[in-house]
């Protein structure tokens, strides 16, 4: 699975890399999380970079607190209802320059980082979906005079696509996020494709990180930084 992931390349090179403009100008993050908004470019505008949050809400859920799924699996995500729909319509790049997996060992569980070998930022395969509520779900009661109104606001939000493992983080877990070649990129926007969501054929290297990057809350440059592993 991918649950969490780095983004801190500066927003000049970002955009630079991927051709596009930022909407408003990114938080770096060294531990983003799901329920946190992230940057994405989505096939809809794909000259700009959004922020989406990440745990996605089909357009037709009754709620926007049921299940939020962060990962959509690539064997099955052209058949399962909650991302069909995205699948053929409502495709994704997910920014990032890292990602997270985490190891057993006999203290424990170890987390790394996983990289390309550049250190450069690339983008994983997502999808996306707008959700708003209807009237009903807003509480206005049959006559439009019920109580206040909830879950007014349209929502955006985005799920990270995932395969079988590279070489290097299938050392660590028997799933890795789609990482696109940068050739890839605007196919996936533009044509999405099964045969792009594959393991990443580029160059990676995972190295050690510290167990603080665990709690969600923490988010700061030390968590990247190589520590020894765990034995």
């Amino acid at each position: 699975m991918c649950g969490r992931y780095t983004l801190f390349t500066p927003p000049a090179d970002l955009e630079e890399r991927f051709g596009a403009s930022f909407e408003h100008q990114p938080t770096p993050r060294y531990n983003a999380a799901p329920g946190q908004s992230l940057p994405v470019i989505t096939n809809d505008a794909p000259e700009t970079i959004d922020t989406f949050e990440w745990g996605l809400i089909p357009h037709w859920a009754e709620t926007a607190s049921g299940n939020r799924p962060i990962n959509a699996r690539a064997e099955t995500v052209a058949e399962k209802r909650s991302f069909r729909d995205a699948y053929e319509k409502r495709r994704c790049l997910v920014l990032a320059d890292g990602f997270y997996e985490w190891q057993g060992t006999s203290e424990g569980k170890q987390p790394y980082r996983v990289t390309l070998e550049s250190d450069g930022p690339f983008a994983m395969a997502g999808l996306w979906e707008r959700w708003q509520p209807t009237q009903k779900q807003t509480g206005l009661g049959k006559f439009g005079d019920g109580g206040p109104e909830t879950e007014t606001d349209l929502v955006e939000t985005f799920t990270v696509i995932t395969t079988e493992p590279n070489d290097v983080v299938g050392e660590l877990h028997d799933r890795m996020a789609v990482v696109l070649s940068p050739d890839e990129e605007r196919r996936w926007l533009a044509e999405g494709g099964a045969d792009l969501l594959r393991p990443s054929p580029d160059e990676m290297r995972a190295y050690p990180v510290s167990t603080a990057v665990n709690d969600p809350s923490n988010d700061s440059p030390e968590l990247v930084e190589e520590v020894d592993a765990a034995a």
